[in-house]
């Protein structure tokens, strides 16, 4: 599990919408392929799947906690260059959503 802290209190629904938005387009636009994640919403929840390469996997579940993200990765795509790229983009989202208050990873493991 990855904790990074955001410094300031998260709307998950701003999160949610903001991932769902840009992940696919900037997934394409990095990778040069048509592969379309799929971002679901469930309570303070975010998960990222893609069932047709990742058939029952859940790639991303992502949990927001006031002003910490707790981040479970699937562990049998660690590896996997689209799972490294959708962390890349995950990671560039997470610093828009935050602003000027900036994240900061507290646990990684």
């Amino acid at each position: 599990m990855k904790v990074i802290t955001l410094h300031k209190r998260i709307n998950t629904d701003e999160l949610f919408e903001l991932i769902r938005q840009q992940l696919n387009p900037l997934f394409r636009k990095q990778r040069k392929t048509e592969l379309n994640f799929t971002v679901t919403r469930s309570d303070n929840a975010i998960e990222i799947t893609q069932p047709d390469l990742y058939p029952g996997d859940i790639l991303y579940h992502i949990e927001v906690k006031q002003d910490e993200l707790h981040i479970t990765r699937s562990e049998h795509y660690v590896d996997d260059v689209n799972s490294l790229t959708v962390e890349s983009i995950l990671n560039d989202l997470f610093k828009i959503i935050a602003g000027k208050a900036g994240t900061d990873l507290i646990l990684e493991g």
